[in-house]
């Protein structure tokens, strides 16, 4: 009677995990910019889990499920030149309050530490005000504010939201 009481329990556990799961999609977001370069972003919808921001270490960079950046070309964004290549997406962490989005060489290992000097610093602006993002989210959008008419790269992960200039 127990072991059907328990297989029981189990099953309803499960019926009920099924039933409230909900997807997760891997997108891809591709955008010509305007130096006439691609940039194709390819990512998973991930949900949005802030801890891991608020423990990363200040100066560390920091890379949400690891969303990868591809330019077909080299691309210049201001004062920084950004080679042809496949880079991962990230931050570096310059304050509790305070982000700057960066592109990281190759694909970055799960559980690895990221050389910071490596990473490539882009022209940010940085938001908690847009609301939360359940899911990341990764876009390639026109700018705003400081980075009006250019193209940049935007991550909105819980309630951070950064743009890093790609043009």
């Amino acid at each position: 009677m127990l072991k059907v009481m328990t297989r029981s329990a189990a099953i309803l556990l499960l019926a009920a995990a099924t039933a409230t799961a909900h997807p997760h999609f891997n997108k891809t977001v591709t955008a010509k910019l305007p130096s006439g370069a691609e940039a194709t972003v390819t990512y998973n919808t991930t949900p949005a889990n802030e801890i891991h921001a608020a423990k990363a270490a200040v100066g560390t960079f920091v890379t949400p499920r690891r969303p990868m950046l591809k330019l077909s070309a080299e691309v210049k964004a201001g004062a920084v030149t950004i080679p042809a290549g496949e880079y991962t997406v990230g931050v570096i962490k310059n304050s509790e309050k305070d982000w700057t989005m960066a592109l990281y060489p190759g694909a970055v290992a799960r559980g690895e530490t990221p050389d910071v000097a490596k990473a490539i610093k882009l022209e940010s602006l940085f938001s908690s005000t847009h609301g939360p993002a359940e899911h990341m989210l990764v876009d390639i959008t026109p700018g705003d504010g400081k980075l009006e008419g250019r193209a940049v790269l935007t991550l909105h992960f819980g309630n951070l939201f950064l743009s890093g200039a790609l043009s």
